[in-house]
């Protein structure tokens, strides 16, 4: 199996695999580019639950240079209804140097 490795993690994930009529395309297969483990685990069902990309909710994030982690979970949350475990995900990958 062909695989890539991510430079913002270890992780490696499939790379497109021959199949005996074409190729296995992660992306129109559905298979999520985020690791299955760690605050990245989450970013499927945020995706899909509050409707903006995980560049979007970096954006957001990142928009607020001076606040402090819990601050910026606070403003997801209040602003955006976001839940706690959705939103420390968010702000500790993107603190962490983590690009989408």
């Amino acid at each position: 199996m062909a695989t890539a490795t991510s430079s913002s993690c270890s992780e490696k994930v499939p790379a497109a695999i021959s199949v005996s009529d074409g190729t296995f395309d992660p992306v129109t297969e559905n298979i999520s580019p985020w690791p299955t483990q760690g605050p990245a685990s989450y970013f499927p069902s945020i995706e899909k639950k509050y409707g903006r990309t995980i560049a979007e909710w970096q954006a957001i994030i990142l928009d607020n240079p001076s606040a402090k982690h819990m601050e910026l979970v606070q403003l997801l949350k209040s602003e955006y209804t976001m839940g706690h475990g959705h939103a420390n995900a968010l702000v500790a990958w993107t603190l962490a140097g983590n690009r989408a």
